[in-house]
């Protein structure tokens, strides 16, 4: 998942990308509102992470540009503000949560993926593909009790990718973006997905056919699943 990172403490931003970046999130990091302005106009995220308390732009304006421009993503207020009325205001604004600092690391994770369940509507980390037990936290696939160990971890994102927006048809371009990066260059190659796609299905195939994993023809892929 993307997640674009607004923090004016480099020492913190850093530790934030260090850390969901070893978690398998695409980080991008600004240190000022102006250049997290220009982000957010232009490209699409799955999580933002917002500090207030920004030098150069209110925080909570940002907060509005963001609800327009990237109306899906969530937002995690971060804030060292003691006042309840901006925090209260936030929310009010369309942030999903907000965490005062300082605060822990595996908390901020944990909040996340609380949200993560809630939007998507996965209340449980382990999904059955017919019998393919996805487990999203854990980020291990088994068929039934046999572990698939050949997915590597860019086919893993793929896939949890694609579970949490089932049964919808996610476009080549729209996966690029966010299991690559927010950013695709103009020579970008659509084949590069197609070939994740069909490794996936052949390392799948050896267990039993996906045939919930669905090429949808002249747009993309989708998982589709009654669950």
């Amino acid at each position: 998942m993307n997640i674009l990172i607004i923090e004016d403490e480099k020492a913190l931003a850093q530790e934030l990308e260090l850390f969901l970046t070893k978690n398998n999130y695409v980080c991008e990091v600004c240190y000022n509102g102006s250049s997290a302005s220009e982000k957010i106009a232009v490209n699409l995220y799955d999580f933002i992470l917002l500090d207030l308390g920004l030098p150069d732009y209110e925080g909570l304006d940002l907060l509005k540009e963001a609800r327009q421009t990237n109306p899906e993503a969530a937002c995690i207020i971060l804030t060292a503000r003691a006042e309840v009325n901006d925090r209260v205001i936030g929310l009010d604004l369309g942030a999903d949560d907000y965490l005062a600092k300082p605060f822990s690391l595996l908390e901020l994770q944990s909040r996340m993926q609380a949200i993560i369940r809630r939007k998507f509507g996965v209340p449980q980390n382990v999904v059955d593909l017919d019998g393919f037990l996805v487990n999203l936290t854990d980020r291990t696939i088994m068929y039934h009790v046999n572990p698939v160990n050949t997915i590597t971890k860019k086919e893993f994102d793929l896939l949890a990718y694609l579970l949490l927006h089932k049964n919808r048809t996610l476009t080549r371009a729209q996966l690029g973006e966010h299991i690559w990066g927010s950013v695709i260059n103009d020579d970008y190659d659509s084949n590069f997905i197609d070939a994740h796609i069909k490794n996936i299905r052949k390392k799948l195939s050896a267990f039993a056919p996906a045939e919930w994993l669905e090429t949808v023809r002249g747009l993309g892929y989708r998982i589709k699943t009654n669950a």
